[in-house]
């Protein structure tokens, strides 16, 4: 069986930690130093994940930091398959546009409400600094029909269970994916 080819946008404000989470899931590591993305200047990163028995080739498209401002490209909507949106637990200004975006995302793919998407609390490392509770992205998650995975891409912690789901869900879209309902053969 060849593998499925899945194209998902990393979307999300500022400094959220976005290519962060994409260089940990395909290289396996952190980079300390922030430099904000670029758009068009980093290749996508590409890796093969094996879900579900199945061989999938995964393309991420990872974008600049959107503001509350900004316009979505279309080449964040065609061809994409699924969407992570990304805040950061310990930025309330993230969490605000993070709904933005995908108000934004709605009204540009359009089609009704239903968009394969995970949305991530990033950087749960900052304990301290925390000032997003996990009951508020939950709750945010369950009004879209979305997973919910809380993260830290510094320390490695739940990046693969964000593109497993990201998948889930990709899957789930695309009825390939048994959700627990029935399944007509």
């Amino acid at each position: 069986m060849s593998p499925k080819s899945r194209k998902i946008a990393i979307l999300g404000f500022r400094a959220v930690g976005k290519s962060s989470l994409a260089i940990q899931f395909v290289e396996d590591q952190f980079v300390d130093s922030y430099d904000p993305t670029i758009e068009n200047s980093k290749y996508p990163f590409e890796k093969v994940v094996h879900y579900r028995g199945q061989e999938f080739h995964t393309q991420l498209i990872d974008t600049a930091g959107q503001d509350e401002y900004f316009m979505i490209p279309q080449s964040y909507t065609v061809g994409v398959h699924g969407y992570i949106l990304v805040y950061s637990v310990t930025s309330k200004k993230s969490f605000e546009v993070v709904k933005i975006i995908h108000e934004k995302l709605l009204d540009q793919i359009g089609g009704g409400n239903k968009v394969p998407l995970v949305l991530v609390g990033n950087k749960t490392d900052l304990h301290l600094q925390r000032v997003i509770p996990s009951e508020a992205g939950r709750k945010l998650a369950g009004e879209w029909s979305a997973s919910f995975v809380e993260s830290s891409a510094k320390q490695n912690e739940e990046v693969d269970v964000i593109f497993q789901r990201v998948l889930q869900e990709i899957e789930k879209q695309h009825g390939t994916q048994d959700d627990g309902g029935c399944v007509l053969l």
